[in-house]
């Protein structure tokens, strides 16, 4: 947990998108469906609604702050509160501040206007509340725990994506993976998303996946899942924790796109019993320093298999063999 050297605004802070609008030629407006943004996966998707020509959006934002933040009585003078939208893919950042409004200076309301042009795949939006404090301006008192997502190329506001799996022979394909035709697949995690690269020249491997056989063919198949998975986990953590933004005080920042989701999500099994940030900061000193990073690897393996599932695959395929073999003793 950060430490800061002024006072900070306790309680919950939140942030909601009210309404999306798609503006194109001829400042042509249409109105996003609520099916569009969703306020419980914190996405806006305007791919959603098949409409392609679309030039801009404009977002009506409602931000809420404890109404300690403007008590006569507080320690903060000059509030203000500022939406910012950025994206790591096209280094783009845009910002907004919000208009106090109704029930005692505890919600804000203002829009925001996103250029389609502006942006590549998935923006962030945040909202951080500022003010004077101990005399010095601009100070952050506090900030939305969770971030919206503006996500150009979903056909659904969901936060999770899905994993990319492409079939390809690789004896034929691309050079590097010519190098690699004695695998069954590989992962590529040098792109928006992370691609698995299932290899169709491995004699069997295609069939197995896809199919429905017999008991043990699928056991195999669940086993086999499982274990690309654990590959998949395991290379998405190394690529996210080896790119990471360095503030100037050195402190590692997640990143805002699929990498930062994956270090949230498994840090806390690599490193256990810290926050996030703190985490990221320890996997980050072992992994630039001159020792840890080592120990660190069966933590990383211990966390991917975890999210793989290969330990119920695994019990499950013990079980089901188990199974045969008292069926053929009997």
């Amino acid at each position: 947990m950060r430490a800061y050297p002024y006072q900070r605004l306790p309680g919950v802070v939140s942030l909601r998108v009210t309404s999306v609008e798609l503006r194109g030629p001829d400042d042509i407006r249409d109105p996003l469906d609520t099916s569009a943004f969703s306020a419980v996966e914190q996405v806006v998707a305007p791919g959603s609604t098949g409409r392609d020509d679309w030039e801009w959006l404009r977002m009506k934002v409602s931000a809420t702050v404890p109404g300690r933040a403007t008590a006569p009585d507080s320690p903060w003078t000059d509030l203000a509160v500022v939406v910012v939208v950025s994206e790591g893919a096209t280094n783009t950042r845009i910002s907004t501040t919000l208009a106090p409004g109704a029930e005692n200076g505890r919600k804000w309301e203002g829009q925001l206007d996103l250029w389609r042009a502006d942006h590549l795949d998935r923006a962030t939006m945040s909202f951080h509340v500022v003010a004077t404090v101990d005399g010095v301006p601009g100070r952050e008192i506090a900030a939305s725990a969770k971030d919206w997502i503006i996500d150009l190329k979903a056909e659904a506001p969901l936060r999770e994506r899905q994993l990319e799996i492409v079939e390809v022979g690789f004896r034929e394909g691309p050079q590097w993976l010519r190098r690699l035709q004695e695998v069954p697949w590989a992962v590529d995690t040098s792109g928006d998303l992370p691609v698995v690269h299932i290899n169709k020249d491995f004699e069997g491997v295609s069939d197995l996946l896809a199919g429905n056989g017999t008991s043990v063919d699928n056991m195999v198949r669940d086993l086999l899942i499982a274990q690309m998975c654990t590959d998949v986990w395991t290379a998405v953590f190394h690529t996210a924790i080896g790119d990471l933004e360095i503030e100037d005080d050195g402190t590692p920042l997640f990143p805002r796109d699929w990498r930062g989701e994956v270090l949230r999500e498994m840090l806390p099994d690599v490193v256990p019993d810290l926050p996030a940030e703190d985490a990221l900061g320890e996997v980050h000193r072992r992994r630039t320093g001159t020792s840890g990073w080592t120990d660190l690897q069966p933590r990383i393996h211990y966390a991917a298999t975890r999210r793989g599932d290969v330990p119920k695959a695994l019990s499950a395929t013990i079980r089901g063999l188990d199974s045969i073999h008292r069926g053929t003793d009997a």
